[in-house]
């Protein structure tokens, strides 16, 4: 992680709980999932979790690269559903920036992953189900209109 990111969240990792504010990066993705930006093929993940030496893992920032307001509210909104999570969160850093710093607090000593990847499941399944929906309702339109009218 270069040092312009560092300091891109730094207004994330002063909220960290913590002695020592250096944030570490954890990257959650296979080496298949890395995207090349565009023009000058550096290779960024899609996923980073940023996480203050010493600071406990129910209290974590997500750095979500090339997404924007669809995801970061659909999966705010999926995650506050869990009763484990305190708080969900997020913020657009510029609006030129197509990253969200995805800020996640939880209960009971519950990992702040769990939530996230609980949350992205749903969300998929929501999807998945209007998906098909849509789909269904098209076909009944088409089947409809290709039957003669007596």
């Amino acid at each position: 992680m270069s040092n312009n990111s560092i300091t891109t969240l730094s207004a994330c990792k002063t909220k960290l709980r913590t002695k020592n504010p250096k944030p570490k990066t954890h990257c959650l993705f296979k080496t298949s999932d890395v995207k090349t930006m565009a023009g000058n093929g550096e290779k960024k993940p899609i996923l980073e979790m940023v996480q203050a030496d010493g600071a406990q893992e129910d209290c974590v920032t997500f750095v979500m690269h090339d997404e924007d307001h669809t995801l970061g509210n659909s999966l705010r909104y999926m995650i506050m559903k869990n009763p484990d999570v305190e708080f969900c969160g997020y913020t657009i850093t510029h609006p030129s920036e197509s990253k969200i710093n995805f800020r996640i607090q939880t209960r009971g000593g519950v990992p702040a992953v769990e939530p996230l990847q609980k949350g992205l499941k749903d969300l998929h399944e929501v999807c998945q189900h209007v998906l098909n929906t849509f789909q269904t309702k098209v076909n009944e339109y088409k089947e409809r209109e290709e039957t003669p009218m007596e």
